[in-house]
């Protein structure tokens, strides 16, 4: 039978209260231990709900990662066609509001606000947009946000996500939507530190001065880095537009000429002599023969009309071996030739080169708004002024402008540079023009080919064209009689040996002809007010430079 337990008769009162002291001791320790357990559950569940709005730990796989992330080779090998169609960044507009588009371009800025946020602005062809990462339940996680925060500039990205419209103006980027990205891989990592930053190579010298005015220096990219890194160069707003310019200058130079009853031609970079004179050529070794580059097509546009085509053209590669040191003079350039029979005078050219010219101005003025823009905001410039009906001026009348204010030119020499410079300068004065024609050069300073005058055997059928008191043209009528041609290559010091095919193609009948040359990075350059040539030249060729 169970009986209840009873005091040890052997306990004190004291003994007894301690042990009831220890009990309680014990109980208060069991109590703390349960309330360590239950915050730690707290916690724990105040973590899980966190986790379901900003995502998961770092130690823990992300759900979104197949959304972001560098791509694999494997991917980039040509491995399938998927149908994804990309939207160009120049085309996002506000119509395109809550539609998903798929760009890609260039990481031209990232810029992180938190963790959880971020904007990078993607540069295609010139035009930019704003993306914006955020984070956010089953679309964004922090993981796609850091991805995006060490994304080096100016590497290649697509960007997949929503296009929205901000309440404000968006004043770093050319699009006034935003893009809520959804997906983001690297196409092409850049390296992190870059020879050149886009935005400094982008900055004008009023920029900079105005800094240094208020007290702040900013970089300044001088010209031999920009050669040197010319890959980098070439994608400010303003070479993305010289270049474009240039296309349509040569566009709008074939499609006038074709429409004139021109055909396009292709001769020869490889030619036995000398096709100028003189001893700036590229001499070669050709299969053990002598040979040299072309300085320009003028021997075969002039073979070209021997052979009945009565109305030529080119855009070619033209050779100078000069040692020319200025801002205007490159070792390779492209040409733009032109050759024409003569009905009755020289004068015919002249028309062409008139009508040409006009048209060309005119196109650009009208259809390169923007391009001419970008342009003027790295490098201001006044559009160039131009008459319908071009100016026209005789050697001697030129001359005679120059004397009236002091300077005195050889009537029967030629002008320097100095001196096409105030004469282009007196003729802007005098009738507002920066584009005009200067003909009836003395013959002694042009090529052997050039027709003397009739009247006076001194000067030539030859013209020079002006932009900006600067020579862009060089044009004549030219001599198709074998026996004048002969006699002039001699007094000009060329072998004649090594022009015959050239001599003897006169020799089955030739009719009367002429025509002119002009070197398209100069008719950009001056047209742009540019102050040098290599400006517009993609990968410029002079005497110090073969690379890159």
């Amino acid at each position: 039978m169970a009986t209840e337990a009873q005091t040890p008769p052997h306990l004190t009162s004291l003994q007894l209260k301690d042990e009831e002291q220890e009990e309680d001791n014990g109980n208060a320790s069991l109590s703390k231990k349960a309330a360590k357990k239950e915050a730690a559950k707290q916690r724990k569940q105040a973590a899980a709900a966190a986790s379901a709005t900003t995502g998961p730990s770092p130690d823990a796989p992300d759900p979104l990662a197949a959304n972001y992330g560098e791509v694999p080779l494997e991917n980039l090998q040509s491995k399938e066609v998927t149908g994804r169609i990309w939207t160009e960044v120049g085309a996002l507009t506000e119509a395109l509001k809550d539609q998903i588009v798929l760009v890609r371009g260039r990481a031209q800025t990232v810029r992180a606000v938190s963790k959880k946020m971020a904007f990078l602005v993607v540069r295609e062809k010139g035009s930019t947009v704003q993306c914006v990462l955020s984070v956010a339940p089953d679309l964004v996680s922090l993981g796609m946000v850091k991805f995006a925060n060490g994304l080096s500039r100016e590497s290649y990205v697509d960007v997949e996500g929503v296009v929205s419209v901000p309440n404000s103006p968006i004043k770093g980027a050319s699009q006034q939507v935003e893009i809520q990205v959804r997906k983001l891989s690297c196409i092409s990592k850049a390296v992190p530190t870059l020879p050149i930053n886009i935005e400094d190579a982008a900055r004008s010298e009023a920029e900079i001065d105005k800094a240094l005015q208020a007290g702040e220096q900013l970089v300044r990219v001088n010209q031999d880095t920009r050669l040197n890194y010319r890959v980098l160069d070439l994608r400010t707003p303003s070479n993305q537009a010289i270049f474009r310019i240039q296309c349509q200058v040569e566009n709008i130079f074939r499609q006038f000429l074709l429409s004139e009853g021109f055909v396009g031609i292709h001769t020869p970079k490889l030619i036995a002599g000398s096709s100028e004179g003189g001893s700036a050529v590229f001499r070669l070794d050709y299969k053990g023969q002598p040979a040299c580059l072309a300085q320009s097509p003028q021997l075969h546009k002039q073979m070209a009309i021997c052979g009945d085509f009565g109305r030529v053209f080119e855009v070619g590669p033209v050779f100078r071996a000069e040692d020319s040191f200025t801002h205007r003079h490159l070792c390779e350039f492209t040409g733009l030739d032109v050759e024409m029979e003569i009905k009755e005078h020289y004068s015919e050219v002249m028309d062409i080169v008139d009508r040409l010219f006009v048209a060309l101005f005119d196109s650009l003025n009208e259809r390169c708004q923007k391009d001419l823009e970008d342009i003027g905001k790295q490098y201001p410039f006044e559009p160039l002024k131009y008459l319908k009906k071009t100016l026209r001026l005789t050697f001697q009348e030129g001359v005679q402008l120059l004397k009236a204010t002091g300077i005195e030119i050889d009537p029967l020499g030629d002008l320097n540079t100095e001196s096409e410079r105030k004469l282009g300068q007196l003729v802007f004065e005098k009738h507002d023009t920066e584009f005009y024609i200067l003909h009836r050069y003395p013959l002694a300073v042009r090529p052997f080919y050039t027709m003397p005058c009739s009247d006076d055997q001194t000067y030539s059928n030859s013209f020079d064209v002006f932009i900006r008191g600067e020579e862009i043209i060089s044009g004549a009528q030219r001599v198709h009689l074998p026996d004048l041609l002969t006699t002039r290559a001699i007094a000009c010091g060329i072998d004649v040996k090594t022009i015959s095919t050239y001599v003897d193609s006169f020799r089955y009948g030739a009719p009367p002809h002429g025509g002119f040359g002009v070197g398209l990075e100069r008719v950009v350059m001056l047209f742009c007010a540019l102050n040098n040539i290599r400006k517009t030249s993609l990968f410029p060729r002079d005497p110090l430079r073969i690379a890159p």
